[in-house]
């Protein structure tokens, strides 16, 4: 078990997203960066989509109440153990009485704690995600709390020592270059605003929830009066609202929306928006959907080696 004695801005459980449940209005939720939790799962025997704890912007404090194995990925700033320094992407085998402290990262927005068997959450709509609009999963359907206990499913504790390959570890920076395609109302686009939209760098405002960012900068002329009927919408789905600035949906997004869409996040590269953080640069590189397919399949050939 883990008692959470400081839950830093914004601390929840997350597992696999609620897939097959976008036509009653459900989001899929789930972790903002699949990818690092996925990694997370992997050094401490876990599957991929195992429930684990999702930290915003660090600040988070713990302390075991039984021995345990656990790992941290994704955006970690200083880690230590009862106050000796860890690293992460590597398994580390704790004892009752340790205290975990994850200090705020430079750079990336969100870290991953795994434990192995994996934490106890709600189940709600076929997944143990938590959906805070809506108040469902995780525990109680809320953010972490400071007195918070956290139990896992099994045993906690595994004897062996895992470490992510160097190759598969994220290295994050503060500007983001993201493979995208064009979208349903592309066309919508003044022919200045589609070129500024694959050849200009945005900055990423305030909103930079896992609801979806905002790309400031370069405001987009798009034809539209604002009464579009809604349409569906996914994480990674860009839309242009009648201001030009345009908006990049993530896991907790909407299932509809009555904007323009006029692109989208091609799926090799959406696990990078969970680690874009306000003031980020981004630039969207331009792909076809048949050269993103084949990157995606690229990319799953390399992690499959070590994610099975």
């Amino acid at each position: 078990m883990l008692r959470i004695l400081k839950a830093g801005l914004q601390s929840t459980l997350q597992g696999a997203p609620r897939v097959g449940h976008r036509h009653l209005g459900i989001p899929y939720a789930g972790p903002a960066d699949p990818l690092s939790m996925a990694l997370a799962n992997r050094l401490v025997g876990n599957a991929s989509e195992t429930t684990c704890i999702e930290i915003t912007f660090g600040g988070f404090e713990a302390e075991v109440e039984t021995d345990c194995a656990i790992a941290v990925t994704g955006a970690a700033g200083q880690l230590s153990v009862s106050s000796e320094e860890r690293t992460p992407h590597s398994t580390w085998h704790l004892r009752q009485g340790d205290k975990i402290k994850i200090e705020p990262p430079q750079v990336g927005a969100r870290t991953y704690l795994a434990i192995h068997s994996g934490f106890k959450a709600q189940e709600q709509f076929g997944a143990t995600s938590t959906y805070l609009p809506a108040a469902f999963g995780g525990h109680e359907g809320r953010a972490l709390q400071a007195g918070d206990v956290l139990a896992v499913t099994d045993t906690a504790v595994m004897t062996e020592t895992l470490q992510t390959p160097d190759a598969l570890r994220l290295t994050f920076t503060h500007a983001f270059a993201l493979r995208a395609c064009v979208s349903a109302e592309t066309d919508l686009l003044a022919p200045d605003a589609r070129d500024a939209l694959f050849h200009e760098t945005f900055t990423v405002g305030r909103q930079a929830t896992r609801m979806g960012l905002s790309l400031e900068g370069h405001p987009l002329s798009v034809s539209s009066d604002g009464k579009m009927k809604s349409a569906p919408v996914f994480p990674g789905t860009i839309q242009c609202p009648p201001s030009g600035t345009p908006i990049v949906l993530l896991c907790d997004a909407q299932t509809t929306g009555g904007y323009p869409r006029i692109a989208s996040i091609a799926r090799c590269d959406r696990h990078l928006l969970g680690q874009i953080r306000p003031g980020d640069q981004i630039t969207l590189l331009y792909r076809t959907p048949d050269a993103a397919l084949v990157d995606f399949r690229q990319k799953q050939a390399l992690l499959d080696r070590w994610l099975r």
